[in-house]
């Protein structure tokens, strides 16, 4: 059992070497391998359908020239979506719920669509910061709160992603422990917070597809906005 609840959010080693890199690595497993052939098997053709899904959901609020974006967008989504999921198997490590991991994907993500804008139109860009028709007075304070909304996005989409992961396992393993707990003492209550467990576990498979998903979406608004 863990020394505490947040055990679970180290790192495993072996050999003193972090396995979050193996971990990271493993869901690039579970991607459909190119093949030649015309006709493949099921696992293949519902993959490339689950691929085609999130494509078109992603590249709607897109114009043409975010379409650039679809293989970036479509791997970042596919990769946190797989990541989330396999962590709620027992006996694994969630690499999502370091916030560390996180900051370095959604940084240079959001660097880049900023980049984008500054490059391609940077008066449309820079004029976000002062919405049009702004009073003279209110100018230097408004532009200071747009500057900072700007900057705290890629924080927030760090932590958003962490602390809801973060908050699910906690809830999973608080709840798993009291049902151990009470299971010898007290039987019909420990029976009652299994059902508790098993409706949470579901909400948590929810919450990590949503969160990958939000994760996503959210960058590609911020890309729609620089293009």
């Amino acid at each position: 059992m863990n020394l505490s609840f947040f055990d679970q959010f180290t790192s495993p080693c072996l050999l003193g070497i972090p396995l979050i890199l193996l971990s990271v690595l493993f869901p690039a497993l579970l991607l459909p391998a190119p093949d030649s052939r015309w006709i493949t098997n099921r696992l293949s053709t519902l993959q490339l359908w689950f691929i085609h899904l999130i494509t078109k959901q992603l590249m709607i609020p897109l114009n043409k020239a975010g379409h650039k974006w679809a293989l970036i967008l479509t791997s970042l989504m596919t990769f946190l979506l797989t990541i989330n999921l396999l962590g709620l198997l027992p006996y694994t490590f969630t690499p999502t719920t370091q916030l560390s991991m996180n900051m370095a994907l959604a940084f240079p993500l959001w660097l880049a669509t900023l980049l984008t804008g500054l490059r391609n139109q940077p008066s449309a860009s820079l004029g976000h910061l002062l919405p049009e028709g702004t009073p003279t007075p209110l100018i230097p304070a408004l532009i200071m709160i747009e500057t900072t909304s700007l900057l705290i996005r890629p924080l927030a989409l760090g932590v958003r992603l962490t602390a809801n992961l973060t908050a699910g396992h906690l809830l999973i393993q608080l709840v798993s422990t009291a049902t151990t707990a009470l299971l010898p003492t007290i039987p019909a209550v420990s029976i009652l917070t299994s059902l508790i467990l098993l409706l949470l576990t579901i909400l948590e498979v929810a919450v990590a597809m949503i969160q990958a998903y939000v994760f996503v979406l959210l960058l590609s608004l911020y890309l729609q906005e620089n293009i």
